[in-house]
């Protein structure tokens, strides 16, 4: 019997009920002493020492055996809060409400929920709250407040986490939330292994630090039960769950018309709430689908009709290109020409328009200092010079560069090792975009033909199964082969056929793009040289920038010089 630790985890005191030692059967912390005279020594609970866990025939639920110390551990210092706010209590009233939503005394005092004052700034002054308290091992992360008028706040400058996250510890399934009152729902219904997100959803974007930080938690979990809410924001962090945890752990719920796990408590009690959690159905199987799977995407279309693109930020490129994640763009051009450096805005855009973190396997893009100094000077908009260093701008930049963009540095590089680090970066730091920079040099070792036209397509299959698997946006930069002169003597513009392997990377890739400096103009024009959809672009559209040195960024210098009736959903 392992006394020090679990799975990974280490144990902070073993032993917590002061249960018999190593017996697989005895008495229940939770239960027993509740229990009358005759039964009070029943022995209705077993043990599983090797798991950490306790499990109870009486009332059944379960237990841990021991506390843990926190896995993993932030990169970034955070302000804590005081550890006192924890041994506060609530008083009649506040557990009177609790009683309205279905949530007893007994469960407030297991996960520490508590009342005191606390300013909030949605009314300007001083407010009775109510205080879930985040704790990771025996740490006080974090407090959410909440007033009677349902504003709410986090503790300034503290970490983000799940709210009871040590719960986790020894299972190997888990549930998560939308709201600390679930969590309490589903502790009141004997599911004690149930977490939270602690700022809700959002329609537009979720920012997942707290996934990030809580990543390690997640390693052992077979069965990971999503119970979001059922409105659009909550399906959209539902998908982001299941894209960063992986489809064939995710489970999910029907709350039958309920809005979350405590408004189901209240309608229909706690013993249809705990069946209702184990009749989740696992995610859909990859590559099948049937019409249900994807009927509420087919009602919006027809409703709707195609959805955007996702956009840049500048307007004489996003006029005539537009993509979706789940997808690859191939980009091309001449040496020197500046298709790096494009591709660098553009994944610069869409994290200033999404949030999108990106990931760069660039061999070439090297010594990895200069290329973050490329994406600070992006996001900067200025070049930073010496007297910046440790200012308040350059923590700034530099933390929003440190927290967004990844930098995969190998002594060798294949494609199925960056593939497989790209899928670690999705789990544990949530990319969305990855850029392969150049692709000859990330070569396929596991190739299955010498020939270079079945070479070039396993290799973009491969890169588009990763795309759909992970709804993560890839970037190919891949040189041409060959460069020709004109009559004028100026080098022409090569197309996707220019690249080793041809008409491959044409019919295989969903976008292609050509970055082409004029070097007497001074000006680099980006054609697209493919848009698979045509609601996402203009094939042959063209949009001209001039290169701004102390930035680093595109600038447009004129507007498109095709036509451009502007994209469907405009």
């Amino acid at each position: 019997m392992n006394t020090e630790e679990i799975n990974g985890f280490l144990i902070d005191k073993f032993n917590q009920h002061s249960l018999k030692e190593g017996a697989s059967q005895g008495i229940c912390p939770l239960c027993s002493s509740d229990r009358q005279p005759k039964n009070k020594k029943a022995q209705c609970a077993s043990y599983d020492w090797e798991r950490g866990l306790g499990t109870c025939h009486n009332c059944d639920t379960s237990f841990q055996l021991h506390t843990y110390q926190r896995k993993g551990a932030s990169e970034k210092v955070y302000v804590r809060p005081p550890t006192e706010y924890g041994a506060h209590t609530v008083g009649t009233k506040v557990e009177e409400w609790f009683k309205t939503r279905g949530i007893s005394k007994q469960t407030l005092r297991d996960l520490v929920v508590t009342e005191d004052s606390e300013f909030m700034p949605q009314t300007g002054k001083k407010e009775n709250t109510i205080l879930f308290n985040y704790f990771m091992g025996d740490q006080l992360i974090n407090i959410k407040y909440r007033d009677g008028r349902k504003n709410f706040k986090l503790y300034k400058g503290a970490e983000k986490v799940f709210y009871n996250i040590n719960s986790t510890v020894g299972y190997d399934w888990c549930v998560i939330v939308e709201g600390e009152m679930d969590v309490l729902a589903l502790h009141e219904a004997g599911i004690k292994n149930a977490i939270s997100v602690p700022n809700g959803a959002t329609l537009n974007s979720n920012n997942l630090d707290y996934l990030d930080n809580c990543i390690d938690y997640f390693d052992d979990k077979t069965k990971i039960v999503i119970a979001v809410d059922a409105d659009d924001a909550g399906q959209a962090l539902k998908n982001e769950f299941v894209r960063r945890l992986g489809a064939e752990v995710c489970y999910l719920i029907d709350f039958n018309g309920n809005k979350d796990a405590n408004e189901f408590l209240i309608e229909h009690g706690a013993d249809k709430l705990k069946s209702a959690i184990h009749a989740a159905k696992q995610v859909p199987l990859e590559n099948v689908t049937t019409l249900k799977d994807i009927e509420d995407e087919l009602k919006d279309f027809v409703q709707n009709g195609f959805k955007p693109g996702f956009q840049i930020g500048i307007k004489n490129f996003d006029d005539i290109f537009s993509t979706y994640t789940g997808q690859f763009i191939t980009v091309t051009g001449i040496p020197s020409s500046g298709k790096s450096d494009f591709v660098d805005q553009m994944v610069v855009g869409y994290n200033k328009n999404y949030q999108w973190k990106t990931a760069f396997a660039s061999p070439e893009n090297q010594p990895t200092y200069l290329h973050a100094h490329k994406l600070m000077r992006k996001t900067w908009q200025d070049m930073p010079s010496p007297g910046d260093i440790g200012g308040h701008k350059w923590n700034e930049v530099a933390d929003h560069v440190n927290d967004n963009y990844f930098f995969i540095d190998m002594d060798k590089y294949s494609l199925e090792s960056v593939l497989r680090k790209g899928a670690e970066l999705v789990k544990r730091k949530g990319i969305k975009c990855l850029v392969i920079d150049p692709f000859n040099k990330i070569r396929d070792n596991k190739a299955h033909s010498d020939d270079v036209n079945r070479y070039t397509m396993d290799y973009l299959s491969k890169i588009e199964t990763f795309c759909r698997k992970y709804d993560v946006l890839v970037f190919i930069v891949a040189h041409p082969t060959k460069m020709y002169k004109g009559q004028d003597g100026k080098i022409e513009e090569p197309t996707m056929y220019n690249i080793k392997g041809g008409g491959e990377w044409y019919d295989a890739s969903y976008h292609g793009l050509l970055v082409h400096r004029d070097y007497d103009a001074k000006t680099t024009k980006v054609k697209v040289l493919k848009v698979k959809f045509q609601n996402l672009g203009e094939n042959g559209g063209e949009s001209h920038f001039t290169w701004e040195p102390r930035s680093g960024s595109f600038i447009p210098n004129e507007p498109v010089t095709a036509e451009v009736d502007g994209l469907p959903w405009e």
